[in-house]
């Protein structure tokens, strides 16, 4: 049987002040997609941390859902970086992915680059 902790991403696992955020901007290596762009920087920590950026998506729904997919596909697969580091997803307002799996050939894509 599965504990409900076993489905969440703890805050732990996420980008949430502004400084972290420019840290990486400044300091990360950016890999362009053409839905998104992914900057990664390695953090030292022992676990991925994600931060999400969506400009340009004028209906909050969508910006939501965006954000949804991306977190489910980042909680689903947090071993794809490796070693450990921060990741901003800065979406494009032309993201048409529609679930995890379609970001998970996106990424892994970008990543072979």
């Amino acid at each position: 049987m599965c504990a409900v902790n076993d489905f969440t991403l703890p805050k732990t696992s996420l980008l949430v002040k502004p400084r972290q955020y420019q840290a990486v901007y400044r300091n990360g290596r950016r890999l362009r997609g053409e839905w998104f762009s992914l900057i990664i920087m390695a953090n030292g920590l022992e676990k991925s941390r994600l931060g999400i950026s969506v400009h340009g998506v004028k209906r909050a729904v969508r910006r939501n859902r965006i954000k949804r997919i991306v977190r489910e596909f980042f909680r689903t697969n947090k071993d794809i970086i490796t070693p450990p580091a921060d990741i901003v997803f800065a979406v494009r307002k032309e993201f048409s992915l529609n679930s995890p799996q379609e970001i998970k050939q996106a990424v892994t894509a970008l990543l072979r680059q």
